[in-house]
């Protein structure tokens, strides 16, 4: 195995900035993935006179450690290629001396920790969810000896993952139990780990010219038009991304003829940023009260503004069937990316027959041994070029006029029921997984009726993206627009903020 050359060169150039010696302890045995990681291993350590390899025995086999001058406790246990290698990256540059770019208040807690915290997260290399949980657990490894974390390939440790239940990535393990599940920023694992910051971020803020709540593309767009005119702009999120940093690949961003959600709100991320903009992340908004300072009611706190947009886009859409809830991460899923590798050689079921229904099951017939596709209508309701693919894969079951009644398990999913809705007739069949495709929907719940929404509850705007609220504006997939995209919604955001804008001038 060796790295391409353009990631060999970039990772050259990388480890110039190394600070210390780093010395890499290999544990491997005589297998082909041993002979993986350690083809991995030899070739990095050849790459720099500050890298050196010694064989060790850690826990798992195969698997190598990084350390410096003192262990640092990070363990990879596979090859960290694909979106781990980033993390990789940067773990063997923290290891070598270069500080991990976090807030001095999450140094500081880190740097607290007086107990053993040992985490190991299940991760698949297409998972582009994953490197945001290695990377903070590998931060906080490098700070605080207390704390190891591992980082575990599921595909080169296929056993381990079937001996723990493992149905998706991210999963993350403290001290051999369960820890949690997905996508989390550092200061979600601090405070699931080790109890929620004392610290009262809010105090002291001064009021904010406009105030976006959500960190998406409406969001991040919103933000950008708005400290463009030189007035106090804020963003409150609890992660800055939304629903973008779900999607893999997108091709139509006029301009960028290709690139990934995560890497695409990274760079949402840093224009934000160039514009000192106050970016208040891992608060969750629980409602907007009106009034001549309009006040933002989170979960840490209170913040006022004098114009609000609200930009909370949208999420998956639930079929309120018994087993979508109870089994979720235990088998019912929605991104095949991160999860299809865990279904190797499995049967699966994906309910929805539109694009992202139908682009699924595509993926996933590459991967699992059956595929079945459940559709409620007549028809499925993909594009012709999609729906002519996925027939002409010989693994993958279509129907149509099926309404999907349960997915049945207890402690994994193992089967999926559905009736035939021209015959009447009830279907049960087994399987192992079920990736559900119907959608999403609005995410405007938390605002009960503060301002006025349609029927789906999404709330209607003027061309200003003015809501029936004075002071209070909405864009993105949260509105009533027409058509749910990204470049739509940071075109919409744009609109809200020059609307909040001329509001505030009026005013």
């Amino acid at each position: 195995m060796s790295l391409d050359v353009n990631l060999k060169n970039q990772l050259a150039q990388y480890l110039q900035l190394l600070e210390k010696e780093v010395v890499i302890s290999l544990s491997v045995s005589n297998d082909e993935n041993s002979k993986e990681v350690r083809d991995f291993v030899t070739e990095i350590s050849e790459m720099s006179e500050k890298i050196s390899l010694e064989e060790k025995a850690l826990r798992l086999t195969p698997s190598f450690s990084l350390s410096s001058e003192v262990a640092s406790g990070i363990e990879f246990a596979g090859v960290p290629l694909g979106h781990e290698f980033e993390s990789f990256v940067l773990a063997i540059l923290q290891v070598g001396g270069r500080t991990p770019k976090i807030s001095e208040n999450e140094i500081n807690r880190i740097k607290a920790i007086d107990k053993e915290l040992n985490f190991e997260t299940v991760v698949s290399l297409s998972c582009h969810n994953c490197p945001d949980v290695v990377q903070a657990l590998n931060i906080m490894s490098v700070l605080n000896p207390n704390v190891k974390h591992t980082m575990i390939e599921g595909g080169m440790h296929k056993d381990l993952v079937e001996k723990r239940g493992v149905m998706a990535v991210p999963s993350v393990f403290l001290n051999g139990e369960e820890f949690a599940n997905g996508r989390m920023t550092l200061e979600q694992i601090l405070d699931k780990a080790i109890g929620e910051s004392t610290q009262y971020r809010f105090e002291g803020v001064e009021p904010f010219d406009v105030l976006v709540v959500g960190g998406g593309a409406a969001g991040g767009a919103a933000a950008v038009y708005a400290a463009r005119k030189g007035i106090r702009t804020g963003i409150v999120c609890e992660e800055f991304g939304g629903q973008v940093k779900e999607t893999l690949g997108i091709e139509n961003i006029i301009g960028i003829s290709y690139t990934e959600g995560p890497k695409y709100m990274e760079q949402v991320r840093a224009h934000v940023a160039d514009y000192n903009v106050d970016i208040v992340e891992n608060a969750k908004v629980e409602d907007v009260v009106p009034g001549d300072m309009i006040t933002v009611v989170t979960n840490k706190g209170e913040l006022k503004a004098k114009t609000v947009i609200i930009a909370t886009g949208a999420k998956w859409r639930l079929i309120g069937i018994p087993g979508e809830t109870e089994l979720r991460n235990k088998g019912v899923a929605y991104c095949t990316h991160c999860d299809g590798p865990l279904f190797k050689g499995k049967k699966v079921a994906v309910i929805g027959g539109g694009n992202s229904g139908v682009e699924a099951a595509i993926d996933l017939a590459g991967m699992a041994k059956e595929v079945l596709i459940l559709e409620f209508l007549p028809e499925l309701r993909a594009d012709e070029v999609l729906q002519k693919r996925l027939r002409s894969l010989p693994n993958v079951e279509i129907v149509t006029n099926a309404q999907t009644t349960a997915i049945a398990g207890t402690e994994k999913v193992t089967g999926i029921d559905y009736t035939d809705r021209i015959s009447g007739e009830k279907i049960s069949k087994d399987i192992d997984g079920c990736f559900i495709q119907v959608g999403l929907v609005p995410s405007t719940e938390w605002l009960g009726e503060r301002v006025e929404m349609n029927e789906r509850k999404e709330i209607i705007v003027n061309k200003e993206g003015a809501t029936n609220v004075e002071g209070i504006f909405a864009a993105g997939d949260c509105t009533d627009t027409a058509f749910k995209q990204i470049i739509i919604a940071e075109g919409s955001g744009a609109t809200a903020a020059l609307g909040a804008f001329n509001y505030l001038m009026r005013k």
